[in-house]
């Protein structure tokens, strides 16, 4: 007897239909499975054959060949265990064929018959309700991610023997609930903006990264208040929108680190990856690919600490994704794409004892500060649209007793600003002023005659690239709408002038040259 199964399998956030056919024939007994297939799969027949004993179910002395469709894509993972089970009950007559129509089955098995959870569930039954499927019978533990999806009839189920009562119709699940994707859930508490004494000009120039989405650099001594200024630049980070919520929460359902919620993720992801990261560990990947931080800081903020202590190389692979939104990755088994649509907010010491060009303090040699320096190459630096001091505080500062702005009026702010970009930019493919393609800047970021010969001035005397030369159009289009102009005026083009500066500052040695 034959039968068929729909389930599915991930590939990078999206899912691709695959189908387990399975075939109970006269012959040598012996149990077969074919179709290009990881090791994992291959180990599915032992604990697919022992779960159905100990779930009651005898398979008979013939020959059971198990196929997995389309064969040239490579199958991976552990969810296949309960449709390669399903498939071959269905060839035994053990569940109507006519309950297997229009039906997704996803799930990992114990040798005791339990049904375990698996990865990239959400991805998988939004695919498949956009294929017309009707129902997803999925491991109990993911019934809750899989109900976020609407439309879709999703059936719990924790053992073997439970699935083919639900198949057979002999048990009818409690109807799913259709969890509400409107929650915020729970947030936790944030540090606050107002908890930061002085550092009027870092501030500043989070609020303003934040609001165009701009990429920012902090520069400053030891203890400063660096890490302190971007630790706190998720508290006035705007929800997720509709969309944005599913993409990221797609992305963490494939990662296996989904919360254990009823809600899609609505706060934007805050990551902070230590400097020992690996390349992979940053880019995604392994052997069964999954996404790296930079996919998992999507719509949020990839925060990297001690930039110049990273891995030259690790840093090297963020510069593609800054300017494309996203990665892909060539491997042996196929090409993997995942977005990285995030805001890089990095923080460094300007050498490695932190205290240049204080010449009073610093210890370091001309040499040494150019060896630190050059750590952070100048076509990642052009990819940076902000770049900020944060000086050491005062004791007066330290001390002050004023109270300091909060995040919460901050963020309206903020939401006020990116509200004008999203109407300014309508029924385009980008959101952000930090996302205007290079051929729209003349639509988007007019100047006048004036502010063109400035620019051109600027242009040569801080020998600019056309990508620096469009990052400071870009912040100053932000500068603006923060101040909700619809043009640009000189005194923001001047203080986003003044964001370029910084970098110069340090990267040019005594002589003049680039260190």
């Amino acid at each position: 007897m034959y039968s068929s199964v729909t389930t599915a399998i991930v590939h990078g956030i999206c899912s691709i239909p695959v189908f387990v056919e399975a075939d109970v024939s006269d012959g040598m007994p012996m149990f077969e499975m074919v179709g290009f297939l990881a090791s994992e799969v291959k180990e599915s027949k032992e604990r697919v054959r022992t779960a159905l004993k100990n779930s009651g179910f005898r398979l008979p002395p013939k020959r059971i060949t198990v196929n997995f469709t389309p064969a040239n894509i490579r199958k991976s993972g552990s969810g296949f265990d309960l449709p390669v089970a399903v498939a071959v009950l269905a060839a035994l007559g053990e569940v109507k064929e006519a309950a297997l129509k229009e039906t997704l089955i996803l799930g990992e098995v114990g040798l005791n018959g339990d049904i375990k959870p698996v990865n990239g569930i959400l991805p998988m039954v939004w695919e498949a309700r956009e294929r017309g499927f009707r129902r997803c019978l999925v491991p109990k533990e993911n019934e809750k991610e899989a109900g976020l999806v609407c439309g879709m009839e999703i059936c719990g189920t924790g053992s073997i023997a439970q699935a083919v009562k639900i198949l057979n119709g002999d048990e009818y699940p409690k109807a799913s609930a259709i969890y509400n994707i409107e929650e915020t859930g729970r947030i936790q508490k944030q540090p606050d903006f107002g908890e930061v004494y002085g550092q009027r000009l870092g501030k500043r120039a989070c609020e303003v990264a934040v609001s165009g989405m701009h990429n920012l650099l902090l520069i400053g001594p030891p203890g400063a208040g660096k890490t302190m200024l971007a630790s706190r630049i998720p508290s006035i980070l705007p929800p997720l929108d509709e969309g944005e919520a599913m993409e990221l929460s797609k992305i963490y359902s494939v990662s296996g680190l989904f919360p254990k919620g009823e809600s899609l993720m609505r706060v934007r992801p805050f990551r902070a990856p230590h400097h020992t990261v690996t390349l992979q560990g940053l880019a995604g990947g392994g052997s069964i690919p999954k996404p790296g931080e930079i996919s998992l800081a999507h719509k949020g903020v990839l925060f990297l600490d001690e930039l110049p202590e990273f891995q030259k190389s690790t840093l090297e692979i963020l510069r593609q994704p800054m300017e494309e939104k996203k990665i892909s990755l060539v491997r042996l088994n196929g090409n993997f794409e995942y977005p990285a649509d995030f805001m890089l907010v990095a923080a460094m010491n300007p050498c490695k004892c932190g205290y240049y060009p204080d010449m009073q303090k610093c210890t370091c040699t001309k040499n040494s500060i150019g060896h630190y320096l050059g750590k952070i190459s100048r076509p990642l630096l052009d990819r940076i649209d902000i770049c900020a001091e944060t000086a050491g505080l005062s004791f007066g500062e330290l001390k002050k007793k004023g109270k300091e702005e909060s995040s919460a009026v901050i963020r309206k702010r903020v939401e006020a600003a990116q509200q004008i970009q999203k109407e300014r930019y309508r029924g385009e493919d980008f959101s952000y002023n930090s996302q205007i393609p290079a051929g729209r800047m003349e639509e988007f970021c007019p100047l006048t005659a004036v502010q063109e010969k400035y620019m051109e001035q600027i242009y040569r005397r801080l020998e600019l690239t056309a990508r620096s030369y469009h990052k400071i159009l870009k912040v100053a289009r932000t500068l603006a709408d923060m101040e909700g102009s619809e043009v640009i005026l000189d005194r923001h083009l001047n203080e986003a002038v003044c964001y370029r500066s910084v970098d110069r500052k340090y990267w040019e040695n005594r002589e003049g040259g680039r260190a």
